[in-house]
C-alpha cells in the first residue's frame, strides 16, 4: 500500500505524519515552528526517511493557492514575520521531490471530514475552527472554495452584544468574528483562558451570541448542508446547545428546512478526534498523485 506524507503547518507547531489513503495514520511527530530554514530542515529530514510517494500540506495563511501563479505555494502577508512571502512548497520540494498537494489548514480539516468523517457524502459543507484564530473551510457544489484568495470568514463583522463593551482583539477589524470570539479575545475580555472559564455561564452565552451571528450569515449566503465546528474553544461542549438555540433565534423562522429542523445534527463538533486536519492532508497527498 502506498505511503503518503501529511503536514499540518501551523504557526506554533508543524505536525508531520505518514499514512495511507484510507486515512490510517501510522506515525506522527510535532516540530516547533521556528525559523523557516530550521523548521523546513526538520520536516524534510523526517519525510526523506519515510519513502513517501506524495505529500499533502494544510498550511496557515494567507497562502497563494492559484496554480500557475508565480507565488503558488507561498505563505503571503502573514503576521508571522519570518514566514512572510516564504515559498513553503518550493522549499520542501527542493529537498523532497515528490508531488505536493497544498491548501489552507481549514480546507484540509474540511477535506478530512468530507472524506473520512461526518460530512461524507455531502457536497456543501462548512468547517470552522475557533481557537487562537478563527478560520473557515468551505465546500460548495462538491468543490473546495478558494476564490480571489481563500475565504476569511473569521473576519466577518459581527454586531457587539448590547452588554459587551469589549473593543475586539483583531488588530485589523476590531469587532470582527475573530476579534470577538477567538481564544485570545475570550482571555483578553475575561482575564482568564477559555479552559479556566468553563463554569462561567455568562462567558459562553456571549461566545454563543457571536458564533451564532457568524453561522447565520454563512447559512444565509452559502446554504450549507452541515456546519462542523472545531478548534480549542469548541472543546467547551456546553457551547453547542447555546449556539444552536441562538442560530434558530437569529434565523427567526425565515428558513424552514429538514436540516434546521434537526439542528443537533446540523451544527456539529468535528468527528475525527482532532485528526481531521492531518487526515485531510493525507487526502491532499493522494489527490496530488492522481
Amino acid at each position: 500500500m502506498k505511503l503518503y506524507g501529511a503536514l499540518e503547518a501551523g504557526g506554533t507547531k508543524m505536525v508531520c505524519a505518514v499514512g495511507h489513503e484510507d486515512g490510517t495514520i501510522l506515525e506522527r511527530i510535532s516540530i516547533p515552528t521556528s525559523s523557516p530554514d530550521e523548521t523546513i530542515s526538520a520536516i524534510t529530514d523526517y519525510f526523506c526517511e519515510k519513502e513517501i510517494c506524495a505529500l499533502g500540506i494544510g498550511c496557515f495563511g494567507p497562502i497563494d493557492l492559484h496554480l500557475g501563479s508565480e507565488t503558488w505555494g507561498y505563505i503571503l502577508d502573514t503576521p508571522k514575520f519570518l514566514w512572510k512571502h516564504f515559498d513553503i512548497v518550493g522549499a520542501i520540494h527542493d529537498k523532497l521531490p515528490v508531488p505536493i498537494g497544498f491548501d489552507t489548514d481549514v480546507n484540509a480539516s474540511l477535506l478530512g471530514e468530507i472524506t473520512y468523517g461526518s460530512a461524507k457524502g455531502l457536497t456543501d459543507v462548512i468547517y470552522i475552527t475557533i481557537g487562537t484564530g478563527i478560520g473557515a473551510g468551505i465546500m460548495s457544489g462538491g468543490n473546495l472554495i478558494h476564490g480571489m484568495l481563500h475565504p476569511e470568514a473569521g473576519h466577518m463583522k459581527v454586531t457587539p452584544h448590547p452588554d459587551d463593551d469589549y473593543a475586539g482583539k483583531c488588530p485589523y477589524h476590531g469587532t470582527c468574528f475573530e476579534g470577538m470570539a477567538s481564544g485570545p479575545a475570550i482571555e483578553a475580555r475575561w482575564g482568564r483562558s477559555a479552559k479556566e472559564l468553563t463554569d462561567e455561564p455568562k462567558v459562553w452565552e456571549l461566545e454563543a451570541y457571536y458564533i451564532a451571528q457568524a453561522l447565520t450569515s454563512l447559512i444565509m449566503t452559502l446554504s450549507p448542508q452541515r456546519i462542523i465546528l472545531g478548534g480549542g474553544v469548541m472543546h467547551q461542549t456546553q457551547l453547542y446547545k447555546l449556539i444552536r438555540a441562538e442560530v434558530i433565534k437569529d434565523i427567526a423562522g425565515y428558513l424552514n428546512t429538514p436540516e434546521l429542523a434537526d439542528i443537533d445534527n446540523y451544527i456539529v463538533p468535528a468527528s475525527l478526534g482532532d485528526d481531521q486536519g492531518i487526515m485531510g492532508a493525507l487526502k491532499l497527498a493522494a489527490d496530488a498523485v492522481k
